[in-house]
């Protein structure tokens, strides 16, 4: 198994400078590059400073030239967002600035409040189609000569302009859940990304499942990779790990509130979720962080990531977003590479 980081820049406060902001996201790739990991992936949202991550392709480009080694992806492009003649033609040149070394994720989004300033009247299940419709597309471009007739986007032969740099493209990646979603993803020779988000240790084994049933579905098919995206801090004791699961409980509760889009928003931010509300929750609990997401000290949490190793996930991903200080994120991280990954060498 390998190991990635997947970050955003989060601004919880207008007191928060967000250049500072922007040089710790940075500081936390380069820690990544340095200690080994494969990857670092970074997302597509608009208006919310919860993630603020207006266009990924900026951010992976410059960390193309403040890295060495690591894959710089996209974790993930919107899809309804982008015509496809623009995204391939973006995503190519971007391989092109980074050396080849640009992977491609690409879901239909999450958030209505995205979707109702960006696609008024756009719901999950169109969101959904037009990602089908995309991929494809994308595809046909980076081999050139690609015409369309589609429900969403027509338009006579064209080839992106430029090519990408590695050979058929950058990997594509699909934000998967549903079997549809799985089987989407494998047809089409694209890898998977999955995370369980609060639903612990049966979802990743759900999602590992339906992935293994959209492979065995599509046997001519060479079998895709998958990647485990999980919230992940390692602590140095019980008390620093309660500490980080009622941060990450606090997270979760903010996901939770953008994703029902009810509450207030000014200046991107919702209005503030108060202690009560966070402990009024109906399933997020600190304790339900600490049993469904892999916060513990480094040999708790070698012992969850093998679990997962063993079912065969290709890539597992420390998803350091999660409210907490720029110190304590570093710290975790630097606690991940030098005390669990070993255990993987």
């Amino acid at each position: 198994m390998r190991f990635s980081l997947f970050a955003h820049m989060e601004r919880l406060s207008p007191d928060q400078d967000q250049r500072q902001l922007y040089n710790e996201f940075v500081e936390l790739a380069k820690i990544a590059d340095a200690g080994g990991m494969y990857a670092v992936w970074t997302g597509e949202h608009h208006g919310m400073d919860f993630t603020v991550a207006p266009n990924p392709f900026l951010n992976l480009v410059d960390l193309a030239h403040q890295t060495k080694n690591v894959r710089l992806g996209t974790g993930t492009i919107i899809a309804p967002f982008w015509h496809p003649i623009r995204l391939a033609g973006e995503a190519a040149m971007s391989d092109i600035i980074t050396n080849g070394r640009l992977d491609l994720g690409i879901a239909r989004g999450a958030y209505s409040y995205e979707y109702e300033r960006l696609v008024p009247g756009m719901d999950a299940w169109d969101a959904g189609q037009r990602m089908r419709e995309l991929i494809p597309a994308i595809q046909g471009l980076w081999q050139g000569d690609y015409a369309q007739k589609g429900t969403y986007h027509s338009f006579p032969t064209t080839t992106s302009s430029p090519k990408p740099m590695q050979a058929n493209g950058p990997p594509i990646w699909v934000a998967a859940r549903d079997p549809n979603s799985h089987e989407f993803a494998v047809s089409n020779g694209c890898n998977v990304q999955v995370t369980p988000l609060w639903q612990g240790d049966g979802e990743i084994a759900k999602l590992m499942d339906t992935f293994n049933a959209a492979c065995a579905k599509f046997p001519n098919v060479k079998r895709p990779e998958i990647m485990l995206l999980n919230h992940t801090y390692i602590a140095t004791d019980t008390e620093d790990a309660q500490q980080a699961a009622e941060e990450i409980n606090g997270f979760y509760c903010n996901f939770g509130a953008w994703f029902k889009n009810e509450r207030k928003v000014s200046q991107g931010r919702i209005d503030p979720l108060t202690p009560k509300d966070i402990a009024a929750h109906p399933f997020y609990t600190a304790e339900a962080m600490l049993r469904d997401n892999v916060i513990a000290p480094p040999e708790g949490a070698i012992k969850r990531i093998k679990a997962f190793e063993e079912m065969g996930y290709d890539e597992y991903s420390f998803w350091i977003d999660s409210g907490m200080s720029f110190e304590r994120k570093k710290a975790s991280l630097q606690r991940f590479i030098n005390d669990v990954m070993p255990a993987f060498a």
